[in-house]
């Protein structure tokens, strides 16, 4: 079916004349005349029949109207949702995320994000960082974000740094090293409140041991979660060893205090991670040009 001569017809039946339809389609009033012609006899149906010195529909006319008008207007529902993924106001990102950005990062901007993109859908995978960046390679996510070591990435993906975070020895405000600068040594002999095993935190403070010939901590509890072994470093046992954007507000609060341990300055780097030589989404896009700005 030609829709270009649908169209035509569409706007004659619309307007109700011939010459206000060339009018509007800035075509000349022979030439609209002729293509409805050459329609009708590619339909084998008479769509339109003179009336005094005007046109009026036929039966077979007034029935394709209607069929017409929802085909135009499903055309120009394509068309928005074809503008609409260009600018990013609709589509579908896929995150992966380590534990540190995934709760401690992403609920707010995940949140002003939304506020500005309703229409695009959001699916978050917290995992670690080796198996974000599987996921990235593997396509199964468009963006990994991760916090902790820099990552010996593979060279199909491209690293940027957003910003770094301190890594703190916490205890509880009545702990007798709360505030204090002390040696590692000394503070690897109290007795530790930690996530468990393939924590990278926990890892950094193994790997801290090491470096610095420091006897290795003793952890008395672990947890998988990292809110529990907060609160009972909180309640008032043992120390802890984590990511200052987790517990800056603890310390402020006077709920945590921390242990300035001499000669140890370690980071986090926060980082967002995608595919090199392949596009964002517009979605995805406005996305990364978010967080860039909140961090």
């Amino acid at each position: 079916m030609n829709l270009h001569a649908l169209r035509l017809f569409h706007v004659i039946a619309t307007t109700g004349s011939v010459t206000r339809a060339a009018e509007l389609l800035n075509i000349s009033q022979p030439a609209i005349t002729a293509q409805v012609k050459k329609f009708e006899r590619e339909l084998s149906l008479t769509l339109l029949q003179p009336q005094g010195r005007g046109i009026a529909l036929t039966e077979a006319g007034k029935e394709l109207v209607p069929l017409a008008k929802r085909l135009f207007s499903v055309e120009l529902q394509i068309e928005q949702f074809c503008q609409d993924f260009r600018s990013g106001s609709r589509g579908h990102i896929r995150l992966a995320a380590t534990y540190l950005p995934s709760h401690f990062l992403l609920p707010a901007w995940l949140a002003r994000y939304k506020q500005q993109y309703e229409g695009v859908e959001m699916s978050i995978t917290t995992t670690n960082s080796s198996d974000a960046l599987q996921q990235l390679l593997n396509m199964e996510v468009d963006i990994a974000i991760y916090g902790g070591l820099p990552e010996e990435s593979p060279d199909e993906i491209q690293t940027e740094e957003l910003f770094r975070d301190e890594l703190w020895f916490v205890v509880s405000p009545d702990h007798r090293f709360a505030n204090l600068h002390i040696s590692l040594d000394e503070m690897m002999r109290e007795p530790f409140v930690m996530r468990e095993e393939g924590s990278s935190t926990r890892e950094r403070l193994l790997a801290l041991c090491r470096t610095h010939s420091a006897p290795s901590p003793r952890i008395a509890l672990q947890f998988n979660g990292l809110h529990e072994a907060i609160t009972a470093v909180i309640a008032g046992y043992g120390a802890n060893f984590v990511s200052s954007l987790v517990v800056h507000e603890y310390v402020e609060r006077g709920e945590l205090s921390r242990v300035y341990v001499e000669g140890i300055q370690l980071q986090n780097i926060i980082a967002v991670c995608t595919r090199k030589q392949e596009p964002l989404s517009a979605a995805a896009m406005n996305f990364v040009d978010m967080i860039r700005d909140q961090s």
